[in-house]
């Protein structure tokens, strides 16, 4: 058989789950993912673990938080005064917000806490911190030209 290698054009399923074994993420809904190894459309460590694999061939990878999505940081989580928000729409827990920071570009916010007066909103990741365990099956290598 055939072995997949950097350039290669493969098709895979996966499974992404955290530890504690909450499934974040994978084809099953959408079906393969097609991508071209060397060409970081995925975590590096998937890559590599691509690298050498066979048609049918399954594999466990631990991406660790700081290669994923990195550590929580409390300094993501911020108050911002109810009068500052758009006013069609009242503010509700689990709500995506868009903010421009200072240095021009955007960050987006998940409002986790609402009071009369302000909103609490989280920039994190909703990964950020977690160590993910991704579950590899290369199902096609369409060789490198």
């Amino acid at each position: 058989m055939t072995a997949a290698k950097k350039g290669d054009v493969v098709v895979i399923n996966y499974t992404v789950r955290t530890g504690d074994g909450r499934v974040v993420g994978g084809t099953e809904q959408a079906g393969p993912q097609t991508l071209t190894i060397g060409e970081a459309a995925i975590f590096p460590a998937i890559e590599e673990a691509l690298e050498g694999m066979e048609v049918g061939a399954e594999k466990a990878v631990l991406i660790a938080s700081d290669n994923a999505f990195g550590p929580r940081r409390d300094e993501m989580i911020i108050e911002i005064p109810r009068a500052q928000l758009p006013q069609d729409q009242p503010p509700q827990p689990g709500m995506s917000l868009a903010a421009q920071q200072q240095d021009g570009s955007t960050v987006n916010l998940v409002i986790t806490e609402v009071s009369e007066t302000t909103v609490t909103a989280d920039g994190n990741h909703p990964l950020a911190g977690e160590d993910l365990h991704f579950g590899l099956t290369l199902v096609e290598i369409k060789q490198a030209a």
